[in-house]
């Protein structure tokens, strides 16, 4: 039973290494490289340990915002990454994702299959202060690479100002002091040129 068990969580483990492979729209600051998931994973990870006094709700429960944003974008090994501004590429992203979600999380023991399930639809729903404080990150990240990149991703792609704050606004829910940091980012990338008003 014990190997069986294990052999289940190897296989997962195993197929989830795949995430290193999707690569996003987002540039790295250095080299300016897209960002693969896994390293957007390990980075919202940090950030929520750093940033965490600046949640909306005191008190968060950091181990389950920690299994949020680290499981959050594993449905991508099947769903691919859909830029966050790719009006056609997000009509069918949820069934995409869900479908992924039911693939990939089954891999594991029924127990821990069921546990990351429910981590995932928390994260998606955003009505727990720790969901909403993993997506407000989640969306603070590559904002933050997009104004350090002088706006390459959003240049790219025609991104405006409006669309920009539309897609973004909801930081405020789960940490009103990183929206407010985000405005201001948001505002300078207008300012030197990175982002078209």
């Amino acid at each position: 039973m014990a190997v069986d068990r294990l052999g289940e969580q190897m296989a997962f483990i195993l197929e989830v290494e795949a995430l290193k492979q999707i690569f996003r729209q987002t540039l790295l600051p250095g080299d300016r490289r897209p960002e693969n998931d896994a390293e957007h994973s390990w980075h919202l990870s940090l950030m929520a340990i750093l940033l965490i006094e600046h949640a909306r709700v005191p008190d968060l429960h950091i181990l389950q915002v920690l299994k949020m944003v680290l499981i959050h974008d594993i449905v991508e090994i099947d769903a691919g990454d859909t830029f966050a501004y790719d009006e056609v590429g997000n009509e069918d992203k949820e069934q995409r994702e869900k479908a992924a979600a039911d693939r990939l999380f089954n891999l594991l023991p029924t127990d821990q299959a069921v546990e990351i399930r429910a981590l995932w639809d928390e994260f998606e729903e955003r009505i727990t202060p720790e969901a909403q404080y993993a997506a407000a990150l989640d969306r603070l990240q590559p904002l933050l690479l997009n104004f350090h990149t002088e706006g390459a991703a959003w240049q790219r792609h025609g991104v405006k100002k409006a669309q920009v704050i539309a897609r973004n606004e909801h930081i405020a829910e789960g940490a009103p002091a990183l929206w407010q940091y985000a405005r201001e980012l948001i505002d300078r990338a207008v300012e030197c040129g990175y982002l078209q008003e």
